[in-house]
């Protein structure tokens, strides 16, 4: 999933719990949704629970944050860039 970093016109992929986790503690508004994914990064690291439903949980919270972009990169052009 990619979503809005804290830098102008760049996205994050993230790929992995540990990458989801770093994101999360970057994130401001830390609602229920934040507080749910935060859970379950822990919880994966645990293998209490799968890479699966942290996706989920860290995509709902992005939704929450306003910093949800899309599962796929943004292309360039829209971002105004050249290559």
């Amino acid at each position: 999933m990619y979503v809005k970093s804290d830098r102008p016109g760049v996205t994050y992929g993230c790929n992995n719990v540990e990458g989801a986790a770093e994101e999360l503690m970057k994130w401001t508004k830390m609602g229920p949704k934040w507080r749910k994914a935060v859970q379950l990064c822990a919880d994966a690291f645990q293998d209490r629970v799968t890479p699966e439903e942290v996706r989920q949980a860290f995509e709902a919270a992005a939704k929450e944050e306003g910093c949800s972009v899309s599962s796929r990169p943004v292309p360039m052009a829209i971002l105004g860039r050249t290559r």
